[in-house]
């Protein structure tokens, strides 16, 4: 892709006193003929109103497949290299939406060393037409990790794709046949709901918990071949009590919702890990459903395993947060409620002088 830049820094051309701080830049970039405008720019300049959107103090022009922006140095700079970044996602084939175009703004103005084209272009299953692939840059250093690591935990709120790509992997890993199996686990733990008594079998009673597992998986896999899979031992879909006494060898293994397993639990299951596995811990610590008092495995767990080689830990933020752009914003709103709670909170009273008489009027021993 060819470019020009013209333009001149007005304070360059004015006395010293009169100087302004604003620089204006004319940039033209000429599109490869093989890469169809159309693609870049979207169905009715969907992409292109995507990217002026995102660069407000910017005036991007399109004549035929030649692109010129007028703007701020920095601003103009940054235009540029996202539509560098964009012909590039083109040219592999991949489509364009604007998300793709408002995740590599964020992307470039972060600065990161790496490309968003690597990003979007770093395709993990296709499966009926479908490609699954990161969308974000934690994302993608969540699923390098997830190559680089025997274990590996994400953790980050609701809707960051963590078991999702988790799940992506471990399809890709079976196929590959670099495991001979999937095991997919979570504790079953009611969230917030008192379910009472369940009729049926043992199935029945545990399924309504691993649904999201199945759900997942109905994505990567021919629903069809799912039933034959399970039969033969190849997917296996269990809650998190099946495990203990197991060691798991040659298995891509998952356990979803770690943050209401106890650090027992936890460490029950981390030492189920055998040869030739992997393991994949997903959760989100601010949404613990364990009864109170008792402790979250997954909030501990870090300070546990620090420094420990081949353990790895990936955190998602709602910058990374994939469903719809609400999402994002609801996960902040908590935080900024938690935040102001937890700063709110009174201290906790100390300990009464030995002696004094506690709640009850009895006298406590001096001890």
């Amino acid at each position: 892709m060819s470019d020009q830049t013209a333009g001149q820094n007005p304070a360059e051309r004015a006395p010293a006193d009169r100087r302004q701080p604003t620089h204006a830049a004319v940039h033209r970039i000429v599109v490869p003929p093989e890469v169809a405008m159309v693609s870049l720019l979207g169905a009715r300049d969907e992409i292109l109103r995507a990217v002026e959107h995102s660069f407000p103090l910017a005036d991007i022009h399109v004549r035929g497949n030649e692109i010129t922006i007028n703007g701020p140095f920095g601003e103009v700079a940054l235009v540029e290299r996202l539509f560098d970044e964009l012909v590039t996602v083109v040219a592999s084939g991949q489509p364009l939406t604007a998300d793709a175009v408002e995740r590599s703004v964020g992307m470039l103005r972060q600065q990161t060393s790496e490309r968003p084209a690597d990003v979007l272009t770093l395709n993990i299953l296709s499966n009926r037409g479908r490609t699954i692939r990161p969308k974000t840059l934690n994302q993608k250093h969540y699923v390098d990790a997830i190559d680089e690591h025997t274990i590996v935990f994400g953790i980050g709120p609701a809707g960051t794709g963590k078991t999702y790509l988790a799940m992506a992997k471990a399809v890709q890993a079976l196929q590959a046949k670099r495991v001979s199996r999937i095991i997919l686990t979570r504790p079953a733990v009611e969230a917030g709901e008192r379910l009472g008594f369940l009729p049926g079998t043992l199935t029945d009673k545990i399924d309504p918990y691993l649904r999201p597992l199945y759900d997942a998986l109905h994505d990567m896999v021919d629903p069809e071949s799912i039933p034959r899979l399970m039969a033969a031992g190849t997917i296996e879909v269990a809650p998190l009590a099946f495990m203990r006494g197991r060691s798991l060898n040659d298995a891509f293994i998952i356990l979803d919702e770690a943050q209401n397993t106890s650090p027992e639990q936890m460490k029950m299951f981390l030492t189920r890990l055998g040869f030739g596995s992997k393991m994949v811990v997903t959760g989100d610590v601010t949404q613990v459903d364990l009864p109170s008092g008792t402790q979250s495995g997954l909030r501990v767990v870090q300070d546990i395993l620090d420094g420990i080689e081949d353990v790895s830990f990936s955190t998602l933020t709602s910058a990374d947060v994939v469903r719809h752009r609400l999402v994002s914003d609801i996960v902040d709103a908590y935080s900024r409620w938690d935040d102001a709670r937890q700063a709110s909170a009174p201290s906790a009273p100390g300990p009464r002088p030995a002696g004094r008489p506690d709640v009850s009027g009895r006298r406590r021993d001096r001890r």
